[in-house]
């Protein structure tokens, strides 16, 4: 997926059509597709941030961040909610300027910068730094984004998974479990009446006790 013609800003748009290069909104039968990977790190009981929001307790050193900057730099967009964005866009476009951050971090806020962004929000009206804001989860629109060349597309943010989810439209889970139990808080996975069957593709402990449980749905690759 190619960045936004160099473009600082996008407009508003209510689906994700205008990132489409021709004028299906829809994929050809058979067409390779890029997967939607969820990538998120939770406490072992299943939160991702505590009851005030904070999220101090993750656990992430040089080598995990390292771990995110491979993962990452290969994907072809990240796919945020309003307030994962603005929390990002408040840190990571100047924080490469910092003599004192280390190496993995500084990469990082180069890799977040020249990322294709789409930000999914019914009251953002301007974003920055290759962004595109939308309305709506549009699952035609998603299929067509998925469809295009480029590496894979990171999702973030614990709304906007539980969309994407409803909408069966998740094809790879990266959970990086923190060695912690935060008791209450935002959980990962919201409730569901669903079973949904996932392989394990990978696993992997860092030396700080994070574990990342690295999962696909049966068929992924096929749609």
């Amino acid at each position: 997926m190619r960045a936004f013609d160099g473009a600082a800003s996008a407009p508003v748009r209510h689906g994700c059509a205008m990132l489409v290069q021709s004028d299906r909104s829809v994929p050809e039968p058979g067409a390779v597709m890029r997967k939607i990977v969820l990538m998120m790190s939770m406490s072992l009981d299943g939160y991702i941030e505590g009851p005030d929001r904070e999220i101090d307790w993750h656990l992430v050193d040089d080598e995990l961040h390292q771990h995110f900057n491979d993962v990452l730099k290969e994907m072809g967009a990240f796919l945020n909610g309003r307030v994962t964005y603005e929390l990002m866009a408040g840190f990571w476009p100047t924080a490469d300027a910092d003599p004192h951050r280390s190496g993995p971090m500084i990469e990082y806020a180069r890799i977040w910068r020249n990322m294709p962004k789409v930000v999914f929000s019914r009251t953002l009206e301007h974003a920055d730094w290759h962004t595109t804001v939308v309305r709506d989860v549009v699952v035609d629109d998603i299929l067509a984004l998925k469809a295009q060349d480029g590496g894979d597309l990171a999702l973030g943010g614990a709304a906007l998974a539980a969309e994407f989810l409803r909408l069966n439209l998740v094809d790879e889970f990266r959970v990086y479990v923190h060695p912690i139990l935060v008791g209450r808080g935002q959980r990962l996975f919201p409730d569901s009446d669903a079973l949904t069957a996932l392989r394990l593709i990978d696993s992997r402990r860092f030396g700080n006790g994070v574990v990342l449980l690295h999962y696909e749905r049966p068929g992924a690759a096929d749609r």
